[in-house]
C-alpha cells in the first residue's frame, strides 16, 4: 500500500482531514504521522511517502507559512489535490467534570483563538494555554484528575480517543471556519487524477527594485482574462524587500490563454515554477 504522509498526532484536523480524503479517493494511502509540516513535505521530496497532506490555509488565522516557503524551494514537490476542510471546535473534558469546574483550557493557538468570544463569555475566569496541537491538548486533559478542572478544545475525534465527554459543540465564533490542505507529491511521480481540474498554481519572484513590476504581471492575466482566485507574498530570503509571489489561477479557461499568461509572467520574473494544476474538493464534513 502507498503511503501519505500527514501531520499528527491522531486527533488532529488534520488526520480527519485525511481519512475523510482516503475515503472519497480512488486508491486510499496508508497515513504515516509526523510531528512538524516541515517532516511531512520533506519525507515526500525524499521519496519515504508517496504523497504528504498538509495545511496551507485557515480562513480565520490566514496562510500556512511554513507550507508555502516549502514549496517555494523546492524544485520536485507539486500539488496534486486541494481539500477545503470545515474546521469543528469542541469544548471537552474528563468524565465527571462539570463546566463550573473548568479551571484551565488547553489547545492549539488557533483554536484558542477561533473560539475566543465563546471563551470570553462563558469561562471568563478560566485560564488558557497553548499546546503544539488539538489532539495533545486532549491528551493533556486525559491525563489530568478531575479536580483539577481541565479541558481542552479539540476535534471530536481527539476527545473520543482520550475517552473525554463534550461540554460545548461548535464553539468557534465564525461558523464558516475552514481549512485549506494541500496533497503534495513528487513532480516526476506516476500519477493521474481523473478528476477535472478547478487550480493552477504558480510561484514566482519579481523585480522588486523595478516600479511597478507586479502591476505589469497582474496586467498579464487581467489583459486575457485569467481569473486569479488567491496571491499571496512571501519574503525571498535573499535581502530585504524582495519577495516571492503566490498565485492561484482558475483553470476554466482555455487552455492554450492560460499557458500564454504564463509564459508571459515568465519573461518578467526573475524566476517562476509551476506545481501543477489540481481538482478542489469541498467536504461535506459540515
Amino acid at each position: 500500500m502507498k503511503l501519505m504522509g500527514i501531520l499528527g498526532p491522531r486527533g488532529t484536523h488534520s488526520e480527519a482531514a485525511a481519512v475523510y480524503l482516503n475515503e472519497i479517493i480512488d486508491e486510499p494511502l496508508e497515513l504515516i504521522i509526523y510531528q512538524e509540516i516541515y517532516d511531512v513535505l520533506i519525507a515526500v521530496e525524499n521519496g519515504e511517502v508517496n504523497a504528504g497532506f498538509v495545511p496551507v490555509e485557515n480562513s480565520l488565522e490566514g496562510s500556512v507559512n511554513i507550507t508555502l516557503d516549502t514549496l517555494a524551494r523546492s524544485d520536485n514537490l507539486i500539488v496534486t489535490r486541494e481539500l477545503i476542510w470545515s474546521v469543528h471546535n469542541h469544548l471537552m473534558t474528563k468524565p465527571g467534570v462539570d463546566a463550573s469546574q473548568i479551571k484551565k483550557i488547553f489547545s492549539h493557538s488557533q483554536p484558542i483563538s477561533q473560539c475566543r468570544k465563546y471563551l470570553q463569555k462563558n469561562f471568563s475566569t478560566a485560564k488558557t494555554f497553548t499546546t503544539s496541537s488539538t489532539a495533545k491538548a486532549a491528551e493533556i486533559v486525559a491525563e489530568s484528575k478531575i479536580s483539577d478542572g481541565y479541558a481542552a478544545i479539540c476535534t471530536k475525534r481527539a476527545g473520543e480517543l482520550n475517552n473525554l465527554v463534550t461540554i460545548a459543540d461548535e464553539i468557534q465564533d465564525n461558523m464558516l471556519n475552514s481549512t485549506r490542505f494541500f496533497e503534495i507529491r513528487r513532480r516526476n511521480e506516476d500519477f493521474q487524477i481523473d478528476s477535472p481540474k478547478d487550480k493552477i498554481l504558480i510561484i514566482c519572484q519579481i523585480d522588486g527594485e523595478h516600479a511597478g513590476a507586479l502591476c505589469e504581471v497582474l496586467e498579464e492575466f487581467a489583459f486575457r482574462n485569467v481569473n486569479m482566485t488567491r496571491i499571496e507574498s512571501r519574503p525571498a530570503r535573499t535581502k530585504l524587500g524582495e519577495y516571492i509571489f503566490f498565485f492561484d489561477l482558475d483553470t476554466n479557461i482555455d487552455q492554450n490563454i492560460l499557458n500564454e499568461s504564463i509564459a508571459a509572467v515568465k519573461q518578467k520574473s526573475i524566476w517562476l515554477k509551476n506545481l501543477g494544476s489540481f481538482p478542489v474538493i469541498i467536504a461535506n464534513n459540515k
